[in-house]
């Protein structure tokens, strides 16, 4: 009999549809049955489940919260205990009572997985947070998606840099392709204006509202354009109350959120991020893939993500500059080919998923040791 795969247990602060719960399903589907899968929400959603692929081994037990760290922390002891896996894999800091609870002698091999901050350390680390992933991260392998986190992890929570590991955010560049020619063809003799897009969830961090602001600016100069946004949350009540506010209901259109939103892309003319806070925002990857020029927030590290031809259209967190970025693209659609084909080509270079399969699961694999 041959011997069972090994168990990776996963914790999400949520397993809502957002970039690292993608990612997961991205490279659990790719590794298929090499690994059985344990996944944890800490807030009891799922949504994201639906991108697994039916052949995969993954249970999702349910291990209920109490609300204080110290009852948390007793909990997922005794979770671990009674699951044993092979490897715990933590995202971000809604999980990190899983890594205190794994703080034990003779605890599992950890990894943990940082994307990015919320809004509440959006402009400074929160020092309290800082000093627990000091002490809890020590021992752990810990995987950053960008330059800036990395810096971050060595600089200011001054984790060894022996366990610290770069892997950068990639993606399956045949489903995020350009438009086809026929595609074009049909948009440009259709007569619509521009169609800008936005791929989010509408959470208070992606800050829509200054899209929606530079939007109405563009307006107010005669700039033609259309906006789609992409994405559900809790925001989206409050932002469809500023698009009315705004007088702009007539050319913006809530979309929801989609199970696949590649096809949606192909549709767009320009990607726009209106952010606070990214680090590595798996949206300017797809926009990339998929051909488009973006006007965004110069956030995280999207400066370095997009193309050199891209980079003009980078604003700061002000509505007037993010409309400034966005105006050329949609007055030139020349310009708008040249500078999405650039960033196909970087993505082509940098971001393909196989790069990322391959380096996730050597880490998986072969783990440094957590002496």
């Amino acid at each position: 009999m041959s011997a069972r795969a090994p168990l990776v247990l996963s914790v999400f602060a949520t397993f809502a549809v957002g970039g690292p719960q993608v990612r997961f399903a991205a490279l659990a589907n790719h590794y298929g049955r090499a690994w059985r899968h344990a996944i944890v929400a800490m807030d009891g959603r799922y949504d994201c489940a639906e991108r697994l692929s039916p052949g995969l081994d993954v249970t999702f037990p349910g291990v209920a919260t109490s609300g204080g760290v110290l009852a948390n922390v007793a909990v997922f002891r005794r979770a671990l205990g009674q699951l044993a896996p092979d490897v715990l894999v933590t995202h971000n800091w809604g999980s990190l009572d899983w890594a205190m609870a794994n703080l034990i002698p003779g605890g599992v091999r950890h990894v943990h997985i940082e994307d990015g901050f919320g809004p509440e350390e959006a402009t400074t680390q929160l020092r309290r947070r800082v000093l627990c992933r000091r002490l809890v991260l020590r021992r752990s392998t810990v995987v950053l998606p960008s330059l800036t986190l990395n810096k971050i992890a060595a600089e200011i929570w001054r984790l060894p840099p022996a366990r610290l590991r770069y892997i950068p955010n990639g993606l399956d560049l045949q489903r995020f392709r350009p438009a086809s020619e026929l595609q074009m063809r049909t948009r440009a003799h259709g007569g619509q204006p521009p169609l800008i897009g936005t791929v989010a969830a509408l959470r208070p961090e992606k800050n829509l509202s200054r899209l929606l602001r530079a939007a109405r600016l563009l307006r107010e100069d005669g700039t033609p354009f259309r906006l789609a946004i992409i994405g559900g949350g809790p925001e989206r009540p409050k932002l469809e109350a500023l698009a009315a506010e705004l007088g702009l209901t007539d050319v913006v259109a809530f979309e929801g959120a989609l199970d696949d939103p590649a096809q949606a892309y192909r549709a767009l003319d320009v990607f726009a991020l209106s952010s606070d806070t990214e680090q590595m925002p798996l949206s300017v990857l797809e926009a990339m893939a998929t051909g488009l020029p973006a006007a965004a927030t110069a956030v995280g590290d999207v400066p370095q993500m997009l193309a050199a031809e891209n980079r003009p259209h980078l604003a700061g967190k002000d509505d007037a500059e993010l409309a400034a970025a966005l105006r050329p693209l949609l007055r030139d659609a020349a310009l708008r080919r040249t500078v999405g084909a650039a960033n196909r080509r970087k993505a082509e270079r940098d971001y393909d998923a196989e790069v990322m399969f391959r380096r996730y699961g050597e880490l998986l694999a072969s783990p440094v040791s957590t002496a």
